[in-house]
């Protein structure tokens, strides 16, 4: 071979699959060097164009500064025209600031504040969705603060609950006596329930396993209950009612009725209630009861971030996914897992801190202002809110979770049971909330109200009507030990056909000391009209109590 054949073919650099005569490479090559230049230049105006956002005020994220546009790509032999509906724009305004993309791909500042919107949304969804799960752990804990740490010990109400005590709009009417099963140390667990009790198994996610007593399976006249723990597969004995609990941990929550006197329902619970391990069913320890009658004890959830260092620890205890797959997802996304440490960064405790905030005051405008149309007793032009919407105690419409529902109900009150919102003539109860005044507006204790009842208020048993505080939802704490009227008050003024007329006000109005609730000066309030064996009138609709009135 002649190395210097001055004839042979000019030089070719292969590209892909082709050839480029020598002539031409630098001419190539000065076009791919100006191109990649061009290229280089976009990315560094698109990127200094999302710093600049990021660092931006919330009042000048809707004017990103001026950027060079994105040189547009080449159109190659199998493009198509792609719909703008399915790409992401390089650059876009939104609620969180401006989202910056190199050809659909979010910058470094893009991704940064996704993630934090992200894992900010979650939190206050988990805040939300874990208010019940929390309201029980509240109740559980408090319990125990009050010396309620074992299956035989009962915390019961000989004089009436009064407003001492912080338990989500309890009432001053029944006489209540509350326990605590813990069926991981107990295992199978046995309930001896009174005859003429009216009560509830409620399990740690607060969802009802059982009624008990008159709207139970023994009908008012007592029994033997056996609560399982979950997945248990050992022998069940004959004679008792079996309820099954999905959770280790299962409240215990008892009524007896008055209609005998207080201390013939004190007697009634203290000598016949018996609850014990079925292990210990041949020598069942012996029981154990506290009064809580003007004493202190806080069950009420709260509201800050020890909200989401309590539902790590109640993860901790209940078997894997006890909340259900959608909520336990929620929390794993924000790092709140079983068997996991709890989020100890600095972002996370903040976004945490955070999240309670705006959860806690999601929570109050949905329980003040609510949306929902169906938490309202008589339509939105009324004061007077349903707690238990549409009747349904799993927040269930057309095949959807009313969230606003279920976050309405467990911020504001406790007990899960179809019986509390009864729609059968003379049976179980129902109520209605009186939140703010005729005219919509907050209930303000430095002024007078006036609540008119119609005549033949429409109940078998007996109604109640109890104030709370807006801000624990418990009682209103007042001079008045049980801020209550009810169809016990002895002494109460009717008017000439039969009507009541109820004053609140911070001194009772001349003449209405028997008709009179006590407000606290500067501080709101609001009310439950409780119908014990509600009758048609009441269900109906046709009976209907006034309007909240400022007294001018």
């Amino acid at each position: 071979m002649n190395h210097n054949n001055t004839d042979r073919e000019p030089h070719r650099t292969t590209v892909g699959e082709g050839f480029i005569p020598s002539r031409e490479i630098e001419s190539w090559r000065r076009m791919m060097k100006t191109r990649n230049h061009l290229m280089l230049i976009g990315l560094a105006v698109l990127l200094a164009g999302g710093t600049l956002a990021c660092s931006q005020g919330p009042e000048e994220t809707a004017a990103p500064a001026p950027k060079t546009d994105r040189v547009a790509p080449p159109t190659m032999k199998m493009t198509t025209d792609i719909p703008e509906s399915i790409k992401a724009p390089d650059s876009v305004e939104t609620s969180i600031g401006t989202l910056e993309y190199f050809d659909g791909v979010p910058d470094e500042t893009t991704v940064e504040s996704v993630y934090d919107y992200l894992d900010r949304s979650r939190a206050v969804e988990s805040f939300l969705n874990c208010i019940p799960a929390m309201s029980m752990y509240s109740i559980r804990e408090g319990q125990r603060n009050f010396g309620i740490d074992a299956s035989n010990k009962i915390v019961i109400y000989d004089n009436l609950l009064d407003s001492k005590a912080l338990w989500l709009t309890a009432n001053t009417s029944t006489m209540y006596a509350m326990g605590w099963l813990d069926l991981k140390k107990d295992g199978p667990t046995v309930i001896e329930l009174p005859p003429r009790m009216l009560g509830i198994l409620d399990d740690m996610a607060f969802l009802y396993m059982t009624d008990l007593g008159m709207a139970g399976p023994d009908k008012g006249k007592g029994g033997k209950f056996l609560v399982l723990p979950p997945g248990y597969e050992g022998n069940v004995p004959k004679g008792y009612y079996v309820v099954p609990s999905k959770t280790y941990g299962a409240w215990l929550f008892m009524r007896g009725y008055l209609d005998k006197g207080i201390k013939a329902a004190s007697e009634n619970i203290r000598d016949n209630l018996k609850v014990y391990p079925l292990a210990q069913k041949n020598s069942p320890p012996q029981m154990e009861f506290i009064n809580g009658t003007g004493q202190e004890i806080n069950t009420v959830v709260p509201n800050d971030f020890s909200f989401f260092e309590n539902v790590h620890a109640i993860l901790q205890e209940e078997p894997a996914g006890f909340l259900g797959p959608e909520i336990s997802g929620q929390l794993a996304a924000i790092g709140i897992e079983k068997d996991k440490p709890f989020p100890s960064d600095d972002r996370m405790k903040k976004i945490l801190v955070d999240a309670a905030a705006i959860g806690n005051a999601a929570a109050r405008a949905i329980s003040f202002s609510p949306r929902n149309p169906g938490l309202y007793t008589y339509g939105k032009d009324s004061g007077w809110y349903q707690p238990i919407i549409g009747g349904s105690t799993t927040y269930m419409a057309n095949g959807a979770r009313v969230l606003d529902g279920r976050v309405f109900y467990h911020f504001g009150y406790i007990c899960v049971s179809p019986a509390m919102s009864s729609k059968s003539p003379g049976k179980g109860s129902d109520y209605s909330m009186g939140m703010v005044d005729s005219q919509g507006r907050p209930l303000d204790g430095s002024k007078t109200y006036k609540l008119h009842l119609p005549p033949n208020i429409p109940v078998k048993d007996f109604w109640a009507l109890t104030m709370y505080d807006t801000q624990t939802r418990c009682q209103l704490q007042t001079d008045q030990q049980f801020p209550t009227l009810d169809s016990y008050r002895e002494g109460m003024r009717t008017n000439a056909d039969g009507s009541i007329d109820v004053y609140f006000a911070p001194t009772a109005p001349e003449g209405q000391e028997s008709n009179w609730l006590q407000t606290i000066p500067n501080k709101s309030w609001f009310v439950a009209l409780r119908m014990y064996g509600p009758l048609e009138p009441w269900l109906d609709q046709t009976w209907r109590p006034g309007e909240i009135e400022l007294v001018e």
